[in-house]
């Protein structure tokens, strides 16, 4: 009896810790994530304030995907904070001329607005709901990576076909697809052990940024303006 007692002692104590361990990697996901969007923000009213040029669409795309894979490299360092906030700071700032030009269009705050409240509101809702349900949702790993590889095709191959109707089909699967993908990383930061904050911030930073770039794709063509 003593020894089953002492077995079910050690795996609530495991359980605990796994708890723990899980929690704190949430709360240093999100408080970390808040402030490289705050970060952002202020690098993009400084481009918008400064007229910076629009940064060219392979630079946007290197960073992006470079980015990350810079940051995963010293992920367990002090750069690796440093290195997030440079690289959130660096797409603000090439967010800053993006704003700048749908602001210039007819009914362009209402169009940023709803892009930032329905991204927001997604973002908060998917979340959530992974949260409070804690399901495992590691199985759509491959199916987002296939989708946004595809996506990725897509947008270089309208970049010089300039389809309209294909655009929108892109912007509203990459949405689709960027909300599975942060059900994909709730998920992860409750389900695996090796989930390291700065790389869930840095994944889940980038899927607000690209889904809120498609949102004002979308929301540009609801109000009907060319």
């Amino acid at each position: 009896m003593s020894e089953e007692r002492l077995i079910h002692t050690r795996a609530s104590t495991s359980s605990a810790a796994e708890t723990i361990r899980t929690n704190q990697v949430i709360r240093s996901t999100y408080l970390l994530l808040s402030m490289t969007l705050a970060f952002s923000a202020v690098t993009a009213f400084t481009a918008m304030a400064i007229n910076a040029p629009p940064v060219h669409w392979l630079i946007m795309i290197a960073v992006l995907i470079g980015g990350p894979f810079a940051i995963n490299a010293v992920r367990n360092s002090g750069w690796g904070l440093v290195l997030t906030f440079a690289f959130t700071g660096l797409m603000g700032f090439f967010l800053g001329p993006i704003l700048s030009m749908y602001l210039g269009l007819p009914n362009g705050s209402q169009i940023v607005g709803n892009a930032f409240g329905t991204t927001a509101v997604a973002f908060i809702a998917l979340s959530a709901y992974a949260l409070t349900t804690r399901k495992d949702f590691s199985f759509l790993g491959g199916f987002i990576v296939v989708g946004l590889v595809i996506a990725i095709v897509a947008i270089v191959a309208n970049l010089f076909l300039a389809i309209p109707a294909l655009s929108l089909a892109i912007s509203s699967a990459v949405v689709l697809l960027l909300s599975a993908a942060i059900l994909y990383d709730t998920s992860r930061m409750i389900h695996d052990r090796e989930a390291n904050y700065i790389m869930m911030t840095v994944s889940l930073y980038a899927n607000l940024y690209v889904m809120f770039l498609h949102m004002l794709n979308l929301f540009h063509a609801f109000t009907g303006n060319d």
